[in-house]
């Protein structure tokens, strides 16, 4: 931290520029209030930038946690959303003890991608009763909530509000594409606020914040609602854990050549989440949008995401008088450009041109985030991005067959060789033979018909699973009940013992039907359908 204090603190002051509306709008966004937002940005902001993974990490609230927690707070109140911060933190510990952090980069990007364009709609319906100066309804299905603020507007506009929204949306929007690094929102949403007041304009404003954090206290906790709360704390530390290292692989991106460490960042988030709702904050996570600020200000250490949270406490012990006179509706349209900004247009065109796959996972993944369960749809997207991964897996697997080649028998004559060839059929086994493809395996080679002898090659076989050696034993058996022997040459060592071990190839082996090399495996089904009388030796 002592390094180069100075980049570090002015890059501490853009951030928290940044963060003071979007903690206000997350708060407010989530029912816990203005003032729960900023206890999240101070205190998860502060211990997540000591205890974790990364040095450039900046967290707080952010709009996918938000859209989380709404259900919960309608189902348990207050209380029930803070009891669930408190157990996700002890979940995130748990996985960060075990070395869960490492499993989180096999989550495939179209799941990512999908679930943040979900989160951006969800976030942008979310605001509309605020945009449009009418009471939320008190649903948390927001496209239900969204629907009865248009209604309600029709009925009674008010454009007073409407004004504030689009005018600090659209600031926000055109400076983050003229000057990116300018940090406009909470200048525009001051300019917006002068403006309501002197014009006196009648808009809900955010109303009176405490003038500093709560001593901290445990009395929020829901013991006798624990039972129930298991499975929402679940979903929240899933998504705190996600969120918060995707978040972290950004910042190593934009910085270039830092790793951060997986493990050591869920122990901090974990801390984090675990401390703040004694101080009436929300469960945190690490945020893309702050993070990204905080690099691109000239963030060296941690001590620019320390300098954030400090400022932002300073500002809840001697601004929040002003703080409160903010109108909702500046927050909003804050909220609103946040939503448009975190839709990636090129990264969604390019991966949906991509792949069939990749397009499928992420409408499929948005469309579930925006009318389902947030934690649903990442499950359901990465059940779909799986399967669809298999099935693509299982078609490189291949069962070709090949020519007896005439190099194996170099001493017979035409003659002979094709008597040979008329009894003797070599495939090659290419790929993974697994679960996924033995089915198809199974059939290909059972209809295998008038021959003597089949040589399997299999140096080229990539994996093997349980299911795919039982099934290629099955295969073998059907095949000798026909009368057919069966040769197998070139198994790989690493699937060797699998293979004896289900007892797939222990009779093979037994009868000298297993060898290293295709020549040989070819040379001993020669020398059997002679000494069978099969194929009549010929002189050369």
């Amino acid at each position: 931290m002592r390094r180069r204090p100075r980049q570090d603190l002015f890059a501490g002051l853009t951030v928290a520029v940044v963060a003071l509306p979007l903690a206000l709008g997350f708060g407010v966004s989530s029912g816990l209030g203005a003032a729960s937002g900023l206890a999240t940005a101070v205190v998860a902001g502060a211990l997540a930038a000591l205890l974790g993974g990364s040095d450039l990490q900046v967290s707080g609230a952010s709009g996918a946690m938000t859209v989380m927690l709404m259900p919960i707070i309608d189902a348990h109140g207050a209380g029930g959303v803070l009891t669930v911060g408190v157990l996700a933190g002890l979940l995130l510990l748990g996985l960060a003890l075990t070395g869960a952090g490492r499993y989180m980069a096999l989550v495939p990007a179209p799941v990512v991608t999908g679930f943040t364009v979900g989160i951006a709609c969800v976030i942008a319906l979310q605001q509309l009763p605020q945009a449009l100066g009418v009471a939320a309804g008190d649903s948390h299905k927001v496209a239900v909530v969204a629907g009865h603020a248009v209604a309600d507007f029709l009925a009674r506009p008010q454009w007073g509000a409407v004004l504030v929204t689009v005018s600090v949306a659209a600031i926000v929007l055109v400076a983050a594409r003229v000057r990116p690094s300018l940090p406009i929102a909470l200048p525009a949403v001051a300019v917006a606020t002068v403006v309501a007041e002197l014009a006196g304009m009648s808009l809900a404003r955010i109303g009176d914040l405490p003038a500093g954090l709560p001593a901290p206290s445990l009395g929020f906790l829901e013991l006798g609602a624990l039972p129930t709360l298991i499975a929402p704390a679940i979903a929240v530390a899933a998504l705190a854990s996600l969120e918060s290292l995707l978040s972290a692989s950004v910042a190593d991106g934009l910085a270039g050549g830092r790793r951060h460490d997986p493990d050591r960042e869920l122990f901090g988030q974990g801390v984090a989440n675990l401390v703040t709702p004694m101080f009436g904050g929300m469960p945190g996570t690490g945020a893309i949008v702050r993070t990204a600020v905080n690099v691109r200000s000239g963030a060296r250490s941690r001590l620019a995401a320390l300098t954030h949270a400090l400022i932002l406490g300073a500002i809840i012990y001697t601004a929040a008088g002003l703080v409160g006179k903010i109108p909702l509706a500046a927050l909003a349209g804050v909220l609103l450009a946040t939503s448009v900004r975190m839709v990636e247009i090129d990264a969604i065109r390019n991966m949906a041109r991509s792949t069939k796959r990749d397009a499928v996972v992420l409408v499929l993944t948005a469309v579930a985030t925006l009318v389902l369960d947030t934690v649903l749809a990442v499950i359901l997207g990465l059940v779909v991005a799986g399967a669809l991964a298999l099935r693509s897996l299982a078609r490189h697997a291949r069962l070709d067959a090949e020519p007896l080649r005439h190099d194996l028998q170099p001493h017979h004559t035409e003659d002979e060789h094709a008597l040979l060839a008329e009894h003797i059929v070599t495939y090659r086994l290419a790929g993974p033979l697994f679960f996924a493809a033995a089915h198809r395996f199974l059939v290909e080679l059972s209809e295998v018909t008038d021959v003597s002898v089949v040589v399997l090659r299999m140096s080229r076989v990539t994996t093997i699973d349980a299911s795919g050696a039982l099934v290629l034993g099955d295969a073998i058996e059907r095949l000798e009940r026909r009368g057919i022997r069966v040769f197998v040459s070139g198994i790989p060592d690493r699937y060797l013992q699998r293979l004896e071990a289900l007892g797939v190839i222990a009779r093979l082996d037994r009868e000298g039907q297993v060898f290293a090399t295709t020549d040989e495996a070819i040379a001993a089904a020669r020398d059997r359908l002679h000494t069978t009388g099969v194929v009549p030796r010929l002189a050369g």
